[in-house]
């Protein structure tokens, strides 16, 4: 049985969502949200097995973002699971204007400005190029979803793991820039974080001021 914050009323949404299952597989499902806030949501109808502090992906409309899982309750219904899932630190709520209109959920805490960056990121697709330097690896092109001058994620089903140094290219203008980066983050099925331990507080800077006539650049011919 549902409890009174499972079952508070409010907008229901279907939104898509996707990640890896316990066999290493990427699943993509259409499921119900509600409870929305600008930071959470509870998922209803998912048909995979999800694990507290695991990560997937939720998208509303065309708008996406990462999201923890809280925790996981079985519905009461084969194959069905209720997640509770909280939005990840500097990514964008898919549904702002249900989100305001939603009514409290009683005992939910407020969120906090311990996620604020110092460099914000900015969400746009920055086309670079990755090479893991374990030896042997190819180099993958790809783009970042969201971006900042400190680092970027990179959606991925296969993501590298944990820890691994990679080279990093990208272009500021006709200017080259290759750095140094390390894999901080890797969500199976969704992607992985990247820091760019290469660039000393000058090139952090001077990305993201680039960053911000990038997305300036992209606002303006859409």
């Amino acid at each position: 049985m549902e409890t009174q914050a499972e079952s508070q009323g409010g907008p229901q949404l279907l939104v898509r969502i996707w990640g890896m299952n316990a066999e290493g597989r990427p699943f993509f499902q259409n499921v119900m949200a509600r409870n929305l806030t600008s930071e959470s949501a509870l998922l209803s109808g998912i048909e995979h097995a999800l694990k507290t502090e695991e990560v997937i992906g939720v998208q509303h409309e065309d708008k996406k973002a990462r999201f923890r899982v809280l925790r996981v309750k079985d519905a009461g219904l084969p194959q069905r699971i209720l997640a509770e899932v909280q939005l990840m630190p500097g990514q964008q709520c898919p549904w702002p204007a249900e989100a305001a209109a939603a009514p409290k959920v009683p005992g939910r805490a407020a969120p906090s400005g311990s996620n604020k960056r110092q460099y914000p990121r900015f969400k746009v697709r920055f086309p670079l190029e990755l090479r893991d330097e374990r030896g042997g690896g190819a180099h993958m092109q790809t783009s970042a979803s969201d971006i900042s001058g400190r680092g970027c994620y990179v959606e991925s089903l296969t993501p590298l793991p944990l820890g691994t140094h990679l080279s990093v290219t990208f272009w500021l203008n006709q200017e080259k820039v290759v750095t140094n980066g390390v894999i901080r983050a890797s969500d199976p099925g969704v992607g992985m974080g990247i820091e760019f331990t290469g660039l000393d507080e000058t090139g952090q800077e001077r990305l993201q001021r680039y960053l911000e006539m990038f997305q300036a650049a992209a606002g303006s011919s859409s």
